[in-house]
């Protein structure tokens, strides 16, 4: 549930007092932009990385864009504190209001700017992943805008949830693995970390580069590459990203074909892996704390479960 208070254009209201009309054609169709932050010590992280993908995606969608970002993070702390956030989450709308023919009269600014907060959401870790053909198209003008016709992701992972899994990876149309639904996607190889590139449709998530960076300064390789499902049925070692989940391993993946059989000693090696890749990200979440403009977030990144993939993947 969201909390109380919530900035609206220009103005810290009570949620029972924000008015949203039916005459604002982008809240209808789908025209409009979203990014979700975490909320660490009362601090929201990585705000400019969020700021930047909302104004690159509003050039490709060509929404307006009449707010400052310094601005709107000093009203994005408004919220936390209005709702006395420490740890949490929040997000950033921009709604198109000037757009097509179902629109009002009524006085309104062309885009409106909506923010509020939440609670982190609480997530099964290892998490379950189904698999969904055709859920991204790597083709598509829109692929990697964060728009608030969101859809093609609530649902899929509902119908998920009705099976018994958490998330799904989303194929694209030549079958490639493009991201979850609201989570980046990666496997381990030896100490090499493989991720779908962005070509893939995947969305280009905060939190992955920042994986990029601290990944990197931990002394493992980290590429973009293209994966099909066989590479992670083979993968090391499967795990997600995302800004409320932060890292997270996977411990089941649905399988498309007939399930393969587990080989000999594969829980033991599976063991092994474990604990070298938990020094690993020990180690990345160490050298946070050198960098000022991350600092905050050491406690943020937290792979508690990095590697639990059952050998030969798990059918479903």
């Amino acid at each position: 549930m969201i909390h109380r208070y919530v900035f609206h254009n220009d103005q810290l209201l009570p949620i029972e007092k924000v008015r949203l009309s039916p005459g604002q054609a982008g809240l209808i169709n789908g025209w409009g932009l979203f990014t979700t932050l975490r909320v660490v010590r009362g601090e929201a992280f990585a705000f400019e990385r969020h700021w930047r993908r909302l104004e690159k995606d509003a050039a490709i969608i060509h929404l307006p864009m009449p707010y400052a970002g310094p601005r709107v993070r000093v009203q994005l702390q408004e919220v936390i504190r209005a709702n006395k956030v420490t740890e949490g989450c929040a997000r950033i709308y921009l709604v198109y209001n000037q757009v097509g023919f179902w629109r009002s009269d009524e006085p309104q600014p062309s885009v409106d700017l909506i923010i509020y907060t939440a609670p982190l959401p609480e997530y099964h870790e290892p998490v379950r992943l189904a698999i969904r053909e055709h859920g991204r198209h790597a083709a598509s003008a829109l692929v990697g805008v964060k728009t608030i016709s969101w859809l093609n992701n609530v649902w899929p992972v509902a119908e998920a949830q009705k099976d018994g899994f958490d998330e799904v990876i989303m194929l694209n149309e030549r079958g490639e693995v493009a991201e979850c639904t609201a989570a980046n996607v990666y496997i381990v190889r030896g100490d090499t970390v493989f991720t779908p590139p962005l070509t893939s449709g995947c969305l280009e998530g905060v939190t992955r580069s920042v994986l990029f960076e601290i990944v990197g300064e931990a002394g493992a390789i980290v590429k973009e590459h293209t994966l099909r499902l066989e590479d992670l049925y083979s993968a090391d070692e499967v795990f997600i990203s995302s800004t409320n989940r932060n890292v997270i391993g996977v411990g089941e993946i649905c399988r498309l074909e007939k399930k393969t059989k587990k080989g000999e000693n594969g829980g033991r090696k599976k063991k092994n892996k474990d604990e070298r890749m938990s020094a690993l990200f020990r180690s990345a979440r160490a050298r946070l704390k050198l960098h000022p403009l991350r600092r905050i977030h050491v406690d943020a990144i937290d792979v508690k479960h990095p590697v639990k993939m059952r050998p030969g993947g798990t059918s479903c």
